[in-house]
C-alpha cells in the first residue's frame, strides 16, 4: 500500500469529489459517538455550502485514486443559523471564526499522520484568507456509558488539545439526525472547540 496522499480543493473545485465525501462520511459517522444512519440524498444537499462558498476548502486523502478520507472547512458566516447562534450568543463575530466542518477518514488509515494533516492544511487555507480571529469546530456529546460506546473508545480530546484547541462549553447548540437505532431525526448537543488564529 502506498503512503496516502493529501491534495486541497477550493470552493467549486469540490464538486467532482462531492458523492465520494458523501459516501465517506455516511461511513465513518456510523460509528460511535455519531451513530449517524445517513443517505446520498441528505449528504450531498449538505455538502453543497462548501461548492457555494468561494473561501471553502475540503483536504482529501487519497490511497492512489481511491478516496479514504476528507476534512471540511469554510467560513462560519457560511454556515446554517444553529453553527453561527453560539457566537452570537457570546459576542463572537461570526466573520471573524473559520469553521471547521468535520474530518473523517477510513479505519485502518488512522495513525498515519493524516488527521494532523488535514488540520495543518484547513488552518493554512485559513492563513491564506487572512481575515480570521479563531478556528471552531464542533463535538458531539455522548456519554460514556451509552449502550453502543465500545469498551476500547477514546475521545479525541487529548488529540485535539495537541493541536491547540479548548472545549468551550458555553458555546454549543444542537444537530438533528437519525441514529442507527432511531426511527426519526432527534437533536443532540454539540458543543464547540476554538482555537486563536496566529
Amino acid at each position: 500500500m502506498k503512503t496516502p496522499i493529501v491534495k486541497v480543493f477550493s470552493g467549486s473545485d469540490v464538486q467532482r469529489h462531492l458523492p465520494e465525501v458523501a459516501r465517506l462520511r455516511i461511513t465513518v459517522f456510523r460509528e460511535f459517538p455519531y451513530l449517524y444512519d445517513g443517505d446520498m440524498e441528505y449528504e450531498q444537499k449538505y455538502l453543497s455550502t462548501y461548492t457555494e462558498s468561494p473561501d471553502s476548502v475540503i483536504a482529501i486523502a487519497f490511497d492512489e485514486d481511491k478516496v479514504i478520507g476528507a476534512s471540511t472547512a469554510v467560513p462560519l458566516q457560511h454556515e446554517p443559523q444553529e453553527v453561527q447562534q453560539p457566537f452570537l450568543d457570546h459576542q463572537i463575530d461570526p466573520v471573524q471564526v473559520f469553521y471547521l466542518g468535520e474530518s473523517v477518514l477510513l479505519q485502518e488509515y488512522r495513525g498515519q499522520g493524516i488527521g494532523v494533516r488535514f488540520f495543518e492544511q484547513r488552518e493554512a487555507h485559513a492563513r491564506r484568507l487572512g481575515e480570521f480571529q479563531w478556528y471552531a469546530f464542533c463535538a458531539v456529546q455522548r456519554s460514556s456509558s451509552h449502550p453502543r460506546c465500545p469498551q476500547n473508545y477514546e475521545p479525541l480530546d487529548r488529540f485535539w488539545n495537541h493541536r491547540g484547541y479548548h472545549k468551550h462549553p458555553e458555546l454549543h447548540t444542537t444537530f438533528t439526525w437519525q441514529d442507527l437505532d432511531e426511527d426519526t431525526q432527534t437533536p443532540k448537543p454539540m458543543t464547540f472547540w476554538l482555537k486563536p488564529c496566529s
